[in-house]
């Protein structure tokens, strides 16, 4: 996956006015952090942040100064109501480097007919190197039958990665519709009252 730079500016003012201005002028408060050294916090273009988050485990490269910076966002704090990007916290990384990151699941094919899945993992923990994340797998489902199930060690994962999440873990059941009990099937069920089966005890 291609990096894409985002060009940012040091920040010296915090608290939560600092934030709404910085906002108001369609920037990004983050913070860069990692490798033991002290957090450096940066305003980032809002715009040109949004469309790079699309991107699932994107690799950024952050501009400070003229100094560009390995990072990938491992949290981003969105207005629920907006849905616009309020902070972005982001782990310095180094080519060659592994880190740990989620992958999502993605279902292919069909299963018997007469059948559904149920997707018990949506996403999997694994580890890959830092400038080659993966963002998902794909999991194919063509013809399973009822009762059969996908744990995660049988996923296959893109190369280069390992798997974190508990490998018997269930990541695709496949099973029967639940149909509404009928209302003869419910009649029967409720014919026999609590004093009647009282008496048989």
């Amino acid at each position: 996956m291609a990096e894409i730079k985002l060009a940012a500016e040091a920040r010296t003012e915090f608290g939560k006015g600092a934030a709404r201005r910085i906002r108001r002028d369609n920037k990004i408060p983050a913070v860069l952090y990692g490798h033991g050294g002290d957090p450096v916090h940066v305003t980032l273009p809002g715009h040109e942040s949004m469309l790079a988050l699309r991107q699932t485990n994107v690799l950024l490269n952050i501009e400070v100064d003229g100094k560009g910076q390995l990072a990938v966002a491992k949290d981003v704090q969105r207005d629920p109501v907006r849905n616009v990007i309020e902070h972005i916290d982001l782990q310095v990384v180094r080519a060659g480097e592994k880190i740990t990151v989620d992958i999502s699941v993605n279902i292919v094919g069909e299963s018997a007919p007469g059948t559904i899945h149920l997707v018990e993992e949506q996403t999997l923990s694994v580890e890959a190197e830092a400038t080659h994340l993966p963002e998902s797998v794909e999991v194919s489902i063509e013809g399973l039958e009822s009762g059969s199930q996908i744990h995660a060690d049988e996923v296959t994962l893109p190369e280069g990665s390992t798997l974190l999440t508990d490998p018997k873990a269930v990541v695709v059941l496949v099973t029967e519709p639940r149909g509404e009990a009928s209302p003869e099937e419910e009649s029967a069920a409720s014919a026999e009252s609590p004093a009647e089966a009282s008496s048989e005890s």
